[in-house]
Parts: C-alpha cells; structure tokens; sequence
C-alpha cells in the first residue's frame, strides 16, 4: 500500500512530542513549571497546550469530544497517552485517504472559519515543531539537554533511513 505524503511528517509529529515528554519526565516540578520568557509558558503549561491544541484540531476529522478539554492540567503521563491516541488518529485518517482540498469549517460565535484539510493538517504539524522548539529553548535554559528529535533522528529510530558505505 502506497503511504500519505503526510505519513512521516505526522509520525515524526507524535515521535517527536512522546520523546520530548519521556525526557521532561525526569525533571524535578520546578523545573517543569518554570517561566520561560520569549516562549508560550513553562514546559509543562506549552506541552499541556500542544497537545490541547493537537485534540482540538483533530475534532474536524473525528466524532467525539476533545480528549483534552480547556482547562484541564493533565500531568505527563496523560499527556503521554492522549498524545500517543491522538497519533493513532492521525495515522488512522491518513490511511483513509485525505482529500487535501475538501473544507474543513471551524464555527465560533458570529463567524466561520474556512481551510482545504491540507492546510489544517499542515498546522497540526508546524504547531507542533514551533512548541516543540519553545520548550527545548526551556530546557536549554535550565541546563538539560534537549533530545535529539529531528527527522533524521526520527528516521533512525524508526528505520525510515539507512546510510551505506560505499
């Protein structure tokens, strides 16, 4: 079976942000709870928040409710599961197939928001990298070093690449 174009994009999404939790967890609390100027809060207030923003934008493509609902403070090891359920979602809606330009429409009070799912899709991606790089910034800051979570390193790991010498 032929993959989606996005299947490595949205895999590395969920590959990167468990990875980044794993690592957070052995932090001590204050270090999770630390402000961090010039990022979206500390590590665990912007890690709450991408994977919020994660379940909030699979509800286009899913019957139910967030898993994640405003408000809630999870701690990593929800995060940790919601995260790794969103991905089988993701991967789940990519095997369908997906038309990248069918609508997908957002309604709020007094508007709508029209965006092809493509567009969505590659939101849930870039949100993901942008956060992703805030609380590495974070940990940097607080002396840890951040994990190696790149797509190459996604590809090693995953045995999606393979050098050979020649």
């Amino acid at each position: 079976m032929t993959a989606s174009l996005l299947d490595d994009a949205m895999a590395h999404h969920i590959w990167a942000t468990e990875t980044l939790i794993d690592l957070c967890r052995d932090l001590p609390p204050e270090s999770l709870s630390a402000p961090c100027p010039g990022t979206y809060g500390s590590i665990l207030d912007t890690l709450r928040h991408l994977t919020r923003s994660d379940c909030f934008f699979l509800t286009f493509f899913r019957e139910g409710p967030p898993r994640l609902e405003d408000g809630a403070e999870p701690d990593l090891d929800e995060l940790r599961s919601v995260i790794t359920a969103n991905g089988e979602d993701w991967m789940a809606l990519l095997a369908g197939g997906v038309d990248g330009e069918a609508e997908t429409v957002e309604r709020a009070d007094g508007w709508t928001f029209h965006a092809p799912t493509g567009l969505r899709l590659a939101q849930v991606v870039h949100h993901g990298t942008d956060h992703r790089s805030q609380i590495c910034t974070a940990l940097t800051g607080i002396g840890v070093q951040p994990p190696e979570f790149d797509l190459w390193a996604y590809g090693e790991a995953t045995g999606r690449t393979r050098a050979v010498r020649a």
